[in-house]
């Protein structure tokens, strides 16, 4: 319909500019509200020289069909046609008192109908120069009735949980439709549906569905409808009724023997509130030094064993039951990271602890200390195994002391000899270390040996046996066994004696303790 009405007041456009200066003024556009008063304006500017206007005629264009809403004329007089008699009106008094002049037939539609939606004509009909018309389209506007509402006073939550719708939100018969928004914390989700009404408006619904719980207990529920750039907003607050949530405070955890007032207390949070609380001790009664005074356990005396045990709060509401727990157990002394005082802000250091910092110097520490403990006792297994390794040369000695005093013969040399007695020294020379020292002495005096004494030739026999005790040696018997691991000496012997500051010699490979 629109691009029909274009169509024709694009034709009147044209016709009215084809006149010989007469032309018809008027609006392309005009709106108004349902209700509401509108102006359509015509206005005729004469020609020079002016040509006669005979008659004016309003006309209401709709769908192609014409259709005649009021006529002037200066001799007939003015007429308003039914259904718009009651609300169509000329505007200039001149017009409704039939005066001659025609200028100006502005017409006023009031109490605005969605009917009254069409296009509109204004034709001058003129002698001699015939007839002269300009059309405006009206476009009448409906604004919507909104409404929010609760599906129902009061919501129950219910076990187990299910999606209900709670609010709904609506824009009635409104044109053009509007839109609908939700605002809320709620997190729920939104239905929409649009009803084009016989009269051309559209009413616009929009359900909001959440799962009740004491969650969405007195949330904020906002339903906002653009229409025409206007925002209207409307706000409910949810009523949820749930059962009680039940939680049992009083024990810290550091309840000892003989320690004074102490105190259960059941708290529930709970739509309606709680009417009925029960208590109870699992698998027991509960103690005889006990008051029950509405919510809370009063235990007279001190704390005895008595007290331990799991102690159970039924709270009841009009919607049901829900129960709340508390394991208590009794120690012998107070706990020292829990004591009976509290601590005020003031007590509490204005900057934080670096714990940083601490824990690094703590490990240092650690690092420091496992270092010395381990030090200590690598120390510790030194000294034992160096222990045990002299004990062992100890127990192995085969011989006595006085095996030194044998220069040559059955030491515990590596299986040797000599190949010739050397000669002998007059005396033996002293390092230089102190006055003494550099004394010479006789090699036949005190502590040394006489060359009478010992047999060179009989005891280089001696060299030539394997290795054995000192014992063994002045036996003197000798098998074809014992024999058969003889060698030649080593000429290597002669440096592996080292001289004593008694006169005497010993192998550097002897043990001896």
């Amino acid at each position: 319909m629109a691009r029909c009405v274009g169509l024709w007041a694009l034709l009147l456009a044209l016709h009215v500019q084809a006149g010989d200066g007469q032309v018809v003024q008027m609006d392309s556009v005009k709106s108004g509200f349902v209700g509401s008063q509108v102006e359509l304006r015509c206005v005729f500017v004469n020609s020079n020289p002016p040509v006669k206007v005979s008659q004016v005629t309003w006309q209401k264009l709709l769908n192609g069909t014409k259709q005649n809403v009021a006529i002037v004329n200066p001799v007939l007089g003015v007429s308003v046609l039914s259904p718009f008699r009651e609300r169509v009106s000329f505007k200039q008094a001149t017009v409704r008192h039939q005066m001659s002049s025609l200028e100006d037939t502005t017409i006023v539609f009031s109490n605005l109908q969605l009917s009254d939606e069409a296009a509109y004509i204004c034709e001058y009909t003129t002698f001699p120069a015939g007839n002269r018309e300009n059309m405006v389209n009206l476009t009448v506007y409906a604004q919507p009735q909104t409404r929010m509402s609760l599906t129902s006073t009061t919501i129950v939550a219910k076990t187990p949980r299910r999606k209900m719708t709670v609010a709904t939100c609506m824009a009635a018969n409104g044109k053009p439709p509007s839109v609908i928004k939700w605002e809320t914390r709620i997190k729920g989700d939104a239905t929409y549906q649009e009803t084009r009404n016989q009269n051309g408006t559209v009413t616009v619904r929009s359900n909001y569905q959440v799962t009740p719980s004491r969650e969405t207990h007195k949330q904020k529920l906002t339903c906002i409808v653009t229409y025409r750039g206007e925002r209207i907003t409307e706000s409910v607050v949810l009523n949820v009724q749930y059962e009680p949530e039940v939680k049992i405070e009083g024990f810290d955890g550091n309840w000892y023997l003989n320690r004074q007032t102490v105190q259960l207390t059941c708290r529930a949070d709970a739509n309606p509130p709680v009417t009925i609380y029960q208590w109870k001790l699992l698998n027991g009664s509960l103690p005889s030094n006990v008051e029950i005074k509405n919510n809370t356990l009063f235990f007279k005396g001190p704390v005895t064993y008595d007290l331990a045990g799991t102690y159970v709060c039924d709270a009841t509401n009009a919607i049901g039951t829900r129960t709340g727990v508390v394991d208590v157990n009794i120690t012998d002394f107070p706990s020292p990271d829990r004591g009976n005082f509290q601590r005020t802000r003031s007590d509490f250091p204005t900057n934080p602890p670096n714990n940083h910092g601490i824990q690094q110097e703590q490990h240092s520490a650690g690092v420091v200390i496992g270092g010395a403990v381990g030090g200590v006792a690598l120390l510790g297994v030194a000294a034992v195994l160096l222990f045990i390794f002299l004990r062992r040369r100890q127990r192995t000695f085969k011989g006595d002391y006085n095996t030194k005093k044998h220069a040559f013969g059955n030491g515990y040399s590596k299986a040797g000899g000599l190949p010739a007695h050397p000669s002998k020294p007059k005396n033996l020379p002293y390092p230089d270390d102190s006055d003494d020292e550099k004394k010479p002495t006789q090699i036949g005096s005190t502590g040394g040996f006489e060359p009478s004494d010992r047999n060179f030739d009989t005891e280089s026999e001696d060299l030539k046996r394997p290795y054995f005790t000192v014992d063994e040696g002045e036996s003197r018997e000798y098998d074809e066994r014992t024999l058969g691991f003889q060698y030649d000496p080593e000429p290597e012997i002669v440096d592996d004696m080292i001289s004593q500051t008694d006169g005497s010699v010993i192998s550097k490979k002897e043990w001896y303790v």
